[in-house]
């Protein structure tokens, strides 16, 4: 199935060709770094991580690039309420949200450029708009026209008229225009600030995207990404200032990720509701984060809470139980698997029913990626593919007497396969912590246990046997009893 994405800018799916045969340019709007990292941080980057790691699986080779808004009116204002400078906040900041991308596996930004590393760019690209006629200086600021470009509005499929009667427009009367908006603003006594021709200032918030994405990616992007809640004032502006700059088009695809609601509420700093992700990994792991940001289509809203939480832990923990029986199994680690990295047909021979399902599973998986990225049907059939590789190994007894090479091997193929889409989504990268399963004590304790249930059933003492699992459920225990033997795990 060919690649599909949903465009914004058209409101369709449409064939994904980028500018550059077998190259991607991708750019997401990072944060502006005024306060540590909250989970609404992390949608955008889960989302694209994962649409980069299938481009890179389709074979493209994918520049993305992040931007970090280190200059700002909120970061000025934050930084004199802690008695610092706006600079050692950023960079306080900065340190915090990429630890936080590391401990959800956002490994694929190639680039995180600074806006105060681009101020020179951004002041060409100003100058080059008031010599066309799209900006002009006022006052010690500049601003971009927006009656200049017949386009505005083209990405919210909105006049700017409409645009302007349902947002909080800066008022002030050195713009020609309501709508217009600051390319360069006039510094403040006390605040940062940089020479330009116009006088000493800082950028506004527009400017530092479009300078930055093609500085690093050229002028046409293949994608530009987002939160939904960007796509008014913030990608806009960006579309309508850096088309007017170069008279050719920004961006061949915008997407648009949905945003985390609590309950019936955005998650916002605004609202007040954000949940910093430090506190939130001291309550769950950064995998099953990962994997509630994932579980949806990315242009669906995310229902956020600690009991949907808890639910994809019990999830995931389907497949960590399937890890260690494939441990059991194969007598080799799953997380040892050598799986492909890229696409290539799946070799189903010699031909059987199971490896056709998996081959049939696969496609399935891969189908709901290549629509427009839907992870959410892609993790329905990673469900489907894990309880396929369950019920092939209780009908052939691979934990019994019913064992053999052969299908043993046929089970491992199935596994790489888990594998190989697992990597797809950033999933699955080590083994879990083992809540204390590897502690030589608690091991040798809870064998002890395991031994004496044994030994009450024996005897046909079932009263002390359910007391012993009883009572270990009560610690959030659970024995499992395989054809091998007896086993247990924490939840």
């Amino acid at each position: 199935m060919a690649l599909r994405v949903y465009n914004t800018l058209t409101r369709q799916k449409e064939e994904f060709h980028p500018v550059e045969p077998g190259k991607v340019r991708m750019y997401v709007c990072g944060p502006t770094v005024y306060k540590p990292s909250h989970i609404g941080h992390m949608v955008g980057p889960v989302i694209f991580d994962t649409v980069k790691r299938f481009l890179t699986y389709l074979g493209y080779q994918v520049k993305w690039v992040v931007n970090i808004t280190d200059v700002d009116d909120k970061l000025i204002v934050r930084a004199r309420e802690l008695g610092t400078s706006v600079e050692a906040l950023a960079q306080r900041m900065t340190e915090d949200y990429l630890d936080c991308l590391k401990k959800l596996n956002v490994t694929g930004i190639d680039e995180f450029p600074k806006a105060t590393q681009h101020i020179a760019e951004m002041i060409e690209i100003m100058r080059g708009l008031i010599d066309k006629g799209h900006a002009y200086p006022s006052g010690g600021d500049v601003y971009f026209d927006v009656t200049s470009d017949p386009d505005y509005g083209k990405l919210c499929n909105r006049d700017p008229e409409q645009l302007e009667a349902g947002a909080r427009i800066e008022v002030s009367d050195k713009k020609r225009n309501p709508g217009d908006f600051a390319l360069w603003k006039g510094s403040k006594p006390g605040e940062p600030s940089w020479p330009s021709p116009w006088g000493p200032g800082r950028p506004g918030w527009h400017i530092e995207c479009s300078a930055m994405s093609m500085k690093l990616l050229g002028k046409t992007l293949d994608i530009h990404g987002g939160g939904l809640d960007l796509q008014f004032p913030h990608h806009e502006n960006e579309l309508a200032q850096s088309e007017s700059f170069t008279d050719q088009p920004f961006s061949r695809y915008w997407m648009h990720n949905g945003l985390l609601k609590m309950g019936q509420a955005k998650m916002a700093g605004s609202v007040g509701n954000v949940v910093n992700i430090v506190d939130l990994l001291k309550r769950h792991s950064a995998e099953t984060v990962r994997f509630l940001l994932l579980n949806t289509h990315y242009r669906s809203p995310i229902e956020y809470s600690d009991e949907r939480l808890a639910e994809v832990r019990r999830s995931l923990d389907n497949f960590y139980r399937f890890f260690e029986r494939f441990q059991r199994i194969q007598g080799g680690g799953f997380f040892a698997l050598i799986a492909p990295a890229k696409h290539a047909p799946f070799d189903e021979s010699p031909p059987s029913e199971f490896l056709n399902e998996i081959s049939r599973l696969r496609s399935t998986f891969l189908d709901c990626m290549s629509d427009d990225f839907n992870t959410g049907g892609a993790i329905g059939a990673l469900y489907e593919l894990l309880t396929a590789l369950n019920r092939f190994a209780d009908a052939q007894q691979l934990e019994g007497a019913g064992k053999t090479k052969e299908s043993v091997a046929e089970f491992e193929r199935g596994a790489v396969v888990l594998r190989e889409l697992s990597q797809i989504l950033g999933l699955f990268a080590q083994a879990p912590e083992s809540g204390g399963a590897s502690d030589e004590l608690v091991q040798g304790l809870m064998q002890l246990l395991i031994d004496l249930r044994a030994e009450a059933r024996k005897a046909k003492n079932f009263a002390v046997a359910d007391t012993i699992r009883q009572r270990l459920g009560q610690l959030r225990i659970t024995l499992e009893d395989r054809p091998g033997g007896t086993g247990w795990r924490k939840e």
